[in-house]
């Protein structure tokens, strides 16, 4: 994850807590790592005095989630160099006309295109880095990385056939599909992604949120006239009905099905209500764990220094082996 800004609930949800479920998959026997991208954080600008912080924080939701760093590498991109260095190689076999095909990109860039970094048009290529510098064989994706895993994939295998005549140096890394996604809207508008990056606080729950101002924001979040939509059919057309239908069941381990069965019919005062008393009781203790951590970040910068140095004792030798591939002197 990035360190811009603070983590809400849809990156709990959608994503982190089940790159947390992958560290105990197969007895544990996953190799995991999480990395907090600090340098994809910087290419449409950034704040220099909350970056260091941020990053924290983001280590520290990690770790609150339920990341062990005794089991898996928690570490900040920054801190491994070779995640840059391999970055430029791949630079030198990745065609611009790819790039230019990036959806991101032009959701990101919007009619300011020519205005925008070349690191947001090229950051997928960083993204290809930091996935084979450590030769990783699966990578938890949403929809909106899948095509950026396609050219870490394809990346993959232009350098194999290019420079290790064909063998495989690097794997072609699949997705790991964690389950039907929790895509969670914003609390003000239900056609619109819960963001961290949004103007109003009010339009998302934060992991670092006390007790009270989640209750007021769920109380706040926009609703329409009628009551609790009791079927899908129901629901159709009425996407702030169905996002909180959705966060309660995601949060409780329902189908909106159940949930729908449980409080259709009803005002939504009744569901708003239940689903602060259970969005509390689920974050609290992530919440809790995230404050302590941040309130002495001593114990987080050892956990992140220890596991840059163990992501280093990957990187490197496939650094030095792709630069003695391609040709590169060596002192």
């Amino acid at each position: 994850m990035q360190p811009t800004n603070r983590l809400q609930l849809g990156n709990y949800l959608g994503a982190l807590r089940n790159w947390v479920k992958l560290q105990d998959e197969d007895e544990g026997k996953n190799e995991c790592l999480y990395g907090v991208v600090d340098l994809h954080a910087i290419t449409n600008g950034h704040d220099v005095n909350a970056l260091a912080n941020a990053t924290r924080e983001t280590a520290a939701a990690y770790i609150a989630a339920g990341v062990d760093p005794k089991r898996s590498y928690i570490f900040v991109q920054s801190s491994v160099p070779e995640h840059a260095q391999l970055n430029w190689l791949f630079s030198a076999i990745t065609q611009m006309g790819k790039l230019e095909r990036m959806t991101q990109f032009k959701d990101k860039a919007g009619k300011n295109a020519e205005r925008a970094s070349l690191g947001l048009f090229a950051y997928p290529v960083l993204m290809a880095a930091d996935i084979l510098i450590y030769k990783a064989t699966h990578v938890p994706v949403g929809d909106d990385q899948k095509q950026h895993l396609e050219l870490a994939r394809d990346i993959s295998s232009v350098f194999n056939e290019k420079y290790a005549g064909g063998d495989v140096f690097f794997p072609l890394p699949e997705p790991v599909i964690t389950g039907a996604a929790t895509r969670v809207m914003s609390l003000r508008d239900g056609t619109q992604k819960m963001s961290k990056s949004a103007t109003s606080d009010m339009t998302r729950i934060n992991l670092t949120d006390d007790a009270d101002l989640i209750a007021k924001k769920f109380k706040k979040a926009k609703t329409d006239q009628g009551n609790v939509p009791a079927n899908e059919k129901e629901g159709e057309g009425r996407p702030e009905a169905m996002n909180l239908i959705g966060i309660y069941a995601a949060l409780s381990d329902q189908s909106a099905e159940q949930v729908m069965a449980e409080f259709g019919g009803r005002q939504f005062s009744s569901l708003k209500t239940a689903l602060s008393d259970l969005a509390v009781a689920k974050l609290s203790p992530i919440t809790s764990r995230m404050t302590e951590l941040m309130s002495d970040p001593t114990e987080i910068d050892s956990i992140l220094k220890a596991g840059a140095e163990k992501a280093r004792e990957l990187a490197a030798p496939t650094l030095e082996n792709t630069m003695k591939m391609m040709g590169f002197w060596k002192a």
